[in-house]
């Protein structure tokens, strides 16, 4: 019987414990730091002025999704550069969706990728509402509350673009491109079953899953997209074949080569600097 909710701190846990609630924190900080330095690239490239200022609201608050989870990590014992600056690419955990380079001046890409994994957030977020770790329960609220607005909007521009036949068929495109990546958002990773036994979340990767998949066809689908075949309950979505066609998942630490490339740049100015004085990701008495 897992623990009741926000029952548990750092000092109640087991080693084992400790360990798998650092490796859920990491795929969850991981995924957002990635994410919005993906968005940032759209930024003054978009369609309209409000949508670049709403992808430049929505970049920045996965980065400060990003720097909450990690700010646990540090209080878990790790400092700042250990969690991003000067950790080793391979060390990363994130979902390789989040990492693929965006279609170039594909409007369509960045909606659909947005939609897919604003969809997937919020789910595992809600699975976080009831954790066991007091902590984490503390700061689950002000994420939810954002990524609200992340799929309203990714929402508005899917009905939007798919009102139009050719705009439409590039919609379709990158569902089919991206389908197959956004299933990595729920393969288990290390430590999945004491994750679920110590209470940390209270939904299995393949319960949440099933409820992505069920949300997303359902909107998809009302807007005459044609969603891919994804694999049936209770099957193991890392060995699934709608994955076969991926070389990596993320969640192994197996990434694409535009993940290199990304890292690099967004390390460079951190190796140009000296380490005894490392960027943060946010300037001090900012709040978030």
């Amino acid at each position: 019987m897992s623990p009741a909710a926000g029952t548990l701190d750092r000092d109640d846990l087991t080693p084992e414990e400790q360990v798998a609630l650092e490796r859920l924190l990491f795929r969850l900080a991981d995924d957002e730091f990635v994410h919005g330095e993906r968005l940032t690239e759209w930024q003054i490239f978009a369609p309209t002025l409000e949508s670049d200022l709403s992808l430049a609201n929505i970049a920045q608050d996965e980065f400060g999704h990003a720097r909450l989870w990690y700010d646990l990590l540090q209080e878990l014992g790790y400092t700042e550069a250990e969690c991003v600056w000067e950790r080793p690419p391979e060390d990363w955990r994130h979902s390789v969706l989040v990492e693929r380079p965006f279609d170039e001046g594909n409007w369509a890409d960045v909606v659909v990728r947005s939609y897919l994994y604003d969809v997937a957030e919020r789910i595992r977020l809600e699975a976080l509402v009831d954790t066991s770790y007091a902590p984490l329960a503390d700061r689950v609220g002000k994420a939810l509350d954002e990524e609200s607005y992340h799929r309203e909007h990714a929402q508005n521009w899917l009905e939007r673009l798919t009102a139009d036949s050719d705009a439409h068929d590039r919609v379709q495109a990158a569902l089919d491109d991206l389908f197959a990546p956004a299933l990595t958002l729920f393969v288990p990773g290390e430590y999945e079953e004491t994750i679920i036994e110590a209470g940390f979340r209270t939904a299995t990767a393949d319960e949440m899953r099933t409820e992505w998949l069920d949300t997303v066809s359902t909107f998809l689908t009302s807007l005459d997209l044609t969603v891919p075949d994804a694999p049936s309950p209770g099957v193991d979505v890392s060995d699934a074949d709608a994955l076969a066609e991926l070389d990596a998942h993320g969640r192994d630490g197996s990434h694409t080569d535009a993940w290199a490339d990304l890292y690099e740049e967004f390390t460079a100015t951190y190796r140009e600097l000296d380490p005894g004085a490392p960027a943060r990701l946010r300037s001090e008495g900012v709040t978030q």
